[in-house]
């Protein structure tokens, strides 16, 4: 019996993982953070139905998912990235996005479109919702929605910079109403922030473990 080929299906390709998983790790151990990666994973798979999409795979603490349509992958970001984890003793969650053509086979998804959703994840920071200017143009519109710019960015392996957006509630505070994390200058949600440090009576907020461990060590180089 003769196997059928793989087929093109478009869909928004997404990737969300947790943002400073190895500095939790380190902090915690493997088992711990193991079972902290299987909790997300279930919890992703859990509001799946509300988007119609799936989990193609999951790759170390990152989930790969495809949505049929980009407003249904925006909203989805926003609850994983919002609300998900919350309770957990997690680290923030990062997710990025891109809507495109890609080859189906075996329940697995290749393309450029999935390596550009790959590449806007790396870039997205904690607690943030990142996509290509060409996804947001498909959803101009979604509720309670708004896009702030991010600027035009080299991508690894991506020939052009990418234009991109990061979808952000309306009402919750952007870029510019949020106190600047003092080691990568990430503009950092207090209420979503990976940790929290005092220094010379100075709270900061850190967009991951990894940053606020490097600040540990060194808090004179980065304070004020």
């Amino acid at each position: 019996m003769s196997r059928a080929g793989p087929s093109t299906v478009e869909a928004t390709f997404v990737f969300a993982d947790i943002a400073g998983f190895t500095a939790l790790t380190e902090a915690h151990g493997d088992e711990d953070a193991a079972a902290l990666v299987a909790d997300f994973s279930r919890s992703v798979r859990a509001e799946l139905p509300s988007s119609g999409g799936s989990e193609v795979k999951t790759i170390g603490d990152a989930v790969m998912l495809a949505i049929p349509a980009p407003a249904g992958a925006i909203l989805l970001g926003l609850r994983i990235t919002h609300e998900l984890m919350r309770g957990h003793g997690a680290p923030t969650v990062r997710v990025g996005l891109h809507h495109g053509p890609a080859i189906e086979r075996d329940g697995d998804y290749f393309g450029a479109a999935v390596n550009l959703a790959a590449r806007v994840s790396g870039e997205a920071s904690g607690g943030e919702v990142l996509l290509t200017a060409h996804t947001a143009a498909l959803a101009p519109e979604v509720e309670g929605v708004l896009y702030v710019p991010r600027g035009r960015r080299s991508l690894r392996n991506v020939r052009e910079p990418v234009e991109l957006f990061a979808a952000v509630r309306t009402g919750e505070p952007t870029e510019r109403d949020l106190p600047r994390e003092p080691v990568c200058r990430m503009a950092v949600d207090p209420e979503r922030s990976a940790g929290r440090l005092t220094y010379d009576d100075t709270a900061y907020f850190f967009c991951s473990l990894a940053c606020a461990a490097e600040f540990a060590r060194h808090p004179e180089r980065f304070a004020h």
